[in-house]
């Protein structure tokens, strides 16, 4: 059984939120959270918000315990990117591109 949460529509690129990601993937869940809490990132004040939900969903829609959770997968794909203009030399314009992604992560029962 394996409990899930997504967050989508982030401001953020998934290549960015991936980094983050790769350092939970496969952790017990008082682990990730510490790595998490340590982690310099924009990307783990999101991730850790996502993973006490994942928790949440697991312990109260699923039934699982809480203590022989670990993180199954953790992703980020990318959503929709905002395209805007930014004014250059000799009336010219440039494409600025602000990406967005969702970010799943699924935790699951250690036997």
């Amino acid at each position: 059984m394996v409990a899930r949460a997504h967050v989508r529509y982030i401001r953020m690129s998934s290549r960015k939120a991936d980094i983050v990601n790769a350092l939970i993937r496969g952790k017990k869940i008082g682990d990730a959270f510490a790595i998490l809490r340590h982690t310099p990132k924009a990307a783990s004040i999101i991730l850790e918000k996502l993973l006490k939900s994942a928790v949440a969903n697991a312990e109260n829609n699923h039934n699982m315990d809480v203590d022989k959770l670990y993180v199954a997968e953790a992703f980020s794909t990318q959503g929709p990117t905002l395209k805007r203009f930014r004014a250059r030399a000799m009336g010219r314009g440039v494409r600025i591109l602000k990406r967005t992604c969702h970010i799943t992560i699924a935790v699951a029962e250690k036997e």
